[in-house]
């Protein structure tokens, strides 16, 4: 059995964390290297701030050029991965082409708004205990906390009709008697029924005790071997039985459950597509298992990060820098050192050096990863499995500032229209996702206004966009083009007050957007690697000293799996004992 297999099997993507780090560490000096001028960065053609180019003055370096590890790219991975590290009391530097940290999820702000860029759909961040998600353990572990808005329930526009559909363990059988039927009601409390008793036991390993080596047969199989095995004997033998199911096609629980009605159906899909970019023929058992856990148990709830998703990532650099690690931004990694067959540090465009004296870890896609190493070094099979690996399509985007006058007052923060059941949740331009969270937290737009992100995901074809010229007519006018699905999602969800030729700030992304800002191979939303039909790969190399972590490695696409993916490579580089003494540090 593989060290991957024995991860896969233990991790069901979101678990534990509780009490704060004892305090007594020491502390070196800390660095975040922004522009040197300390000002606003220029914006670019389309009105996003401009990310750096090989024109850009590099920032000076902050300290010396070198560390234990070099973490490439300061995405959620990259940063839970580094922030583990920096509490192992590890010397790290996370190296990051952007002017801001934060990978998909980085904010940004034009005209008084604030903007997420990427996730907005969370939970779980005030969860404890063996029980919660990894970006919350992780946190946990820094000491570090993020203030939410709480809320249960988003708007749904479907082909039929449209409803406020709320979270919770009753409340969706009122929505189904109304726009389904009678038999989708009994279809889903059959499901809730089966699958609520699996969570036992898809959320019964820690995720901050997996490892990539074979320590984690201490630090998991041994320290929460016993309570995984009585959540197996509580299920029962039916429910143990189902349980095997946890690593298979979500679609083989529904298939067996006899579930047949289009809604029903249809509905999973759609959850699914929002959780994993799938639909429910792709996404992992485990990873909807624990989704029903959290939105449809008593008491749960979904929660938003007040001031944005930028909160989170300033928690996470908050917690790097506590315990000594550096951030450089603007410090673009142009090629992987490879000395005597092993990483050694990396190259920055800038001609700067920097040494990496235990490991070099990629937060990059597997792509573009690929693109950093000497060809020399690459072995076939390695650039072979690379370079066949499906990809996800990319996104088309829409940051918009408007007045909030004239815009009814019991406005939801979360909006999703379904164009067409028909087509499928993953059809190009079929389904919107629009996220207004100055609702919950006004800091992010001024007085009197709204912020607002819509975008379609991992459903735009790269290939239409590819060898345009950003600054052409032919690219605005595609854009136009492109985005009006877009503009009539957003009208639809915020009703006739909402008049987008007086919106204060239009802006529109697009696949080219989504690979210049967030250095992505083809603007890419990850591998397409389907559940059943191929594993996300593991977080080691054939190089020596290279790991990676991101949505390019297991557990794979969304926040908690690529937050759980930085802690697996971080415990992987320290001792099993070092390890061992962190869970008992943060009481797990």
């Amino acid at each position: 059995m593989s060290l991957n297999t024995i991860s896969t099997n233990f991790l069901q993507l979101q678990c534990p964390s509780p009490t704060l780090i004892p305090k007594s560490h020491s502390r070196r000096r800390t660095f975040l290297a922004r522009n040197a001028n300390g000002s606003e960065p220029e914006l670019s053609s389309n009105g996003y701030p401009s990310p750096p180019t090989t024109k850009t003055t590099p920032t000076p370096f902050p300290g010396k050029p070198e560390a234990d590890v070099v973490v490439i790219g300061s995405g959620i991975g990259g940063l839970c991965c580094a922030g583990l590290l920096s509490r192992y009391q590890q010397d790290v530097i996370v190296l990051e082409s952007h002017d801001a940290p934060g990978g998909a999820a980085h904010s940004f702000q034009k005209k008084g708004y604030k903007f997420d860029s990427g996730p907005s759909l969370f939970s779980g961040f005030q969860s404890r205990g063996p029980q919660a998600n990894p970006l919350a353990q992780v946190l946990d572990a820094l000491g570090e906390s993020i203030p939410c808005a709480s809320y249960d329930s988003w708007m749904v526009y479907i082909p039929e009709g449209e409803f406020l559909s709320r979270i919770g363990p009753t409340e969706f059988f009122k929505d189904l008697e109304k726009y389904a039927s009678l038999n989708a009601v009994r279809e889903w409390r059959k499901l809730l029924d089966a699958i609520l008793p699996m969570s036992t036991a898809a959320m019964a390993l820690p995720p901050l005790s997996i490892r990539g080596d074979w320590g984690v047969l201490s630090t998991a199989a041994t320290r929460y071997g016993p309570s995984l095995l009585k959540s197996f004997a509580q299920m029962g033998p039916q429910g143990a039985l189902s349980a095997t199911k946890l690593l298979r096609p979500f679609s083989e629980i529904i298939d067996s459950l006899e579930l047949k009605d289009p809604f029903i159906r249809n509905w999973i899909d759609l959850l699914s597509f929002l959780l994993a970019g799938v639909k429910s023929d792709g996404v992992l058992s485990a990873e909807m298992v624990y989704m029903f856990a959290e939105w449809y148990k008593p008491g749960c709830s979904l929660e938003y990060p007040l001031h944005g998703s930028g909160a989170v990532v300033d928690a996470l650099v908050r917690g790097i820098q506590k315990f000594g690690g550096r951030i450089s931004l603007r410090s673009h990694v142009e090629n992987i050192v490879v000395q005597n067959g092993q990483a050694v540090g990396v190259k920055l465009r800038s001609g700067q050096f920097v040494r990496a004296k235990k490991a070099v870890v990629s937060n990059a896609s597997m792509w573009d990863t690929l693109n950093l190493l000497p060809q020399e070094v690459i072995p076939k099979s390695y650039e072979d499995r690379i370079k066949t690996t499906p990809q996800c399509e990319s996104f088309m985007h829409l940051h918009v500032g408007f007045d909030a006058e004239g815009i009814r007052e019991d406005l939801g923060i979360h909006h999703i229209v379904v164009n067409d059941w028909k087509r499928g949740v993953d059809a190009d331009q079929n389904v919107v996702l629009i996220s207004v969270p100055s609702v919950l937290s006004p800091d992010l737009a001024p007085p009197g206004k709204h912020v607002l992100h819509a975008y379609a995901p991992g459903t735009e074809s790269f290939e239409r966009w590819e060898g345009l010229d950003r600054r052409s007519a032919e690219y605005k006018e595609l854009k136009a083009e492109r985005s009006e699905f877009l503009w009539k999602a957003v009208e639809r969800a915020i009703g006739p007050g909402f008049d987008r030729e007086k919106c204060e700030v239009k802006l529109v992304g697009t696949p080219l957007t989504h690979r210049r800002y967030l250095r992505r191979n083809r603007g890419t939303y990850g591998p397409a690697i389907k559940a059943g039909q191929g594993t996300f790969p593991g977080h080691s190399t054939p190089i020596p000293q290279l790991y990676c972590c991101g949505d390019s490695t297991f557990p794979g696409i969304g926040v908690p799996a690529v937050a759980a993916s930085g802690a697996i490579v971080a415990n992987s580089l320290v001792s099993v004992s070092q390890h061992s003494q962190l869970l008992d540090a943060v009481g797990i």
